[in-house]
């Protein structure tokens, strides 16, 4: 018998014991478990081989909550669509094309004719990109029933951007596909949405990992999957590519950005997705991505079955 079966059976077997020590009457309270997803685009496609491990070990989920592609990944999870259907719209890649519907140099290419609508008198926000056939791309896929954040299969937040007060607000109610656009509107890409009294950006701006919103939904266990760049491991030379330094300083602020929510987590599950481009289609990158949430979840499972068993002893002994 290896470490980790022995490890399983020794768990189960001290949950037993929490639950045999309990009132005769007492109904067994199961900590409630909550995953926080966090963004940082095609990085983030490493939550669905997080979910996938998490199906198989029969770890359950009650809240998920989620940035940018974290909102994407965990709000098309929660409405019932498997993790299997979600990774064909990546790999298809329907779902980029939905996103930035006309290729990024080609959009690039036609900024000058952006300023003839000010010439006369309309004045659209700024961004690249409207993202209004991302939004009917989501809704599409999911049944009729399944269109609005309050009747998910699971209780559900995409975290965004405010423009007009500075601050990261938790989307939990209203229709999906416009939560999740507002969740990811890369600032200068796509432009801000307007939708319930606010404008909205990409959540990553300033809440990137949303553990506490995760935490006010009302989980125990706060499970963060944090899918940032590891820093320090490039060499000075790197840094003489163009681009390459305004790419890495935005992967420091993301880095800098998640620190104290990361804190505030039960666990993380950090896969080693560096190397990885924000907004990379490479099937080999998303290959990566889904092979390192696997090996990085499978690596955190006993400590999930650990917190959970501790947990439901000190809730029993509450009782």
């Amino acid at each position: 018998m290896n470490f980790l079966r022995f490890r399983s059976l020794y768990l189960v077997a001290l949950s037993s014991l929490c639950l045999l020590g309990a009132p005769a009457s007492a109904e067994p309270t199961r900590p409630k478990i909550g995953l926080a997803l966090g963004g940082g685009g095609t990085r983030g496609l490493a939550h669905l081989a997080v979910l996938r491990v998490l199906e198989k070990e029969k770890i359950p989920i009650d809240y998920i909550a989620g940035t940018s592609m974290g909102a994407i990944v965990g709000g098309l999870y929660a409405a019932g669509l498997s993790t299997d259907r979600i990774e064909k719209m990546f790999r298809d890649k329907s779902i980029m094309r939905a996103y930035d519907t006309v290729p990024i140099p080609v959009r690039l290419g036609l900024i000058p004719f952006f300023f003839i609508p000010h010439l006369v008198g309309y004045h659209p926000y700024d961004g690249l990109y409207r993202g209004n056939k991302f939004a009917h791309y989501i809704n599409e896929r999911l049944p009729q029933d399944k269109r609005d954040i309050e009747c998910l299969d699971l209780p559900f937040c995409a975290v965004g951007s405010n423009l007009l007060d500075g601050k990261g607000h938790p989307i939990s109610t209203g229709n999906l596909g416009r939560a999740l656009q507002a969740s990811s509107a890369i600032p200068g890409l796509r432009r801000p949405l307007a939708w319930q009294g606010k404008l909205f950006v990409d959540g990553g701006i300033v809440a990137n990992m949303p553990v506490k919103e995760c935490r006010a939904m009302g989980a125990d266990i706060v499970i963060a999957v944090n899918v940032d760049e590891r820093l320090g491991s490039v060499k000075m030379n790197h840094f003489r590519k163009i681009g390459s330094v305004s790419y890495y300083c935005v992967n420091m602020h993301l880095a800098k950005l998640d620190e104290p929510q990361l804190e505030l987590a039960d666990i993380v599950i950090h896969p080693n997705v560096d190397g990885v481009e924000l907004l990379t289609r490479k099937m080999t990158d998303i290959d990566q991505c889904l092979k390192a949430g696997e090996t990085a979840t499978k690596a955190a499972i006993p400590t999930i079955q650990e917190r959970l068993s501790r947990k439901l002893c000190k809730t029993e002994s509450e009782e």
